[in-house]
């Protein structure tokens, strides 16, 4: 895996195509809200300047919400993982939690419960998987050049 850093892509941050082998990022973070906005900078510090970042980061922000407060990521000692992988024209970015029961809100009002709507609205493709109960991946896929929908 590469080390985050100012250099990590530097064909994002310039406005060039990424054609070569996928560069893959990870960082685990502990299961507290104030690590969604760590995990926002983590990823856009990847992307840079990169047309496609501004929505990349509202669908991180997204599931990395979800983590905190639908699984068992959020107990004491818990913590939630971001994967980011660049390969040809594409990002994938990945939020794995430590799984458990799905805490649903019945009540849809307010600002809960329509983050992964956003993220399908944002993303070229989108899912959840795993077994929920030990683990659990949410995923997406952006262009890495996509201007940002509106």
């Amino acid at each position: 895996m590469a080390a985050a850093d100012s250099r990590a892509c530097p064909a994002l941050t310039a406005g060039r195509h990424h054609t070569g082998t996928p560069i893959t990022w990870s960082r685990a973070f502990p299961g507290t809200a104030d690590q969604v906005r760590e995990a926002r900078r983590f990823l856009a510090s990847i992307l840079g300047d990169s047309p496609a970042a501004a929505d990349a980061l509202i669908c991180l922000s997204e599931l990395a919400s979800n983590a905190i407060l639908h699984s068992q990521s959020s107990r004491p000692g818990g913590q939630f993982t971001v994967r980011a992988t660049v390969s040809g024209e594409f990002l994938r970015a990945e939020v794995e939690d430590e799984g458990g029961p799905w805490q649903h809100d019945s009540q849809r009002h307010g600002q809960h419960g329509r983050g992964l709507l956003i993220v399908a609205a944002l993303a070229r493709a989108w899912e959840v998987t795993g077994n929920g109960t030990t683990s659990r991946t949410a995923w997406f896929e952006i262009g890495c050049h996509d201007r940002p929908a509106r």
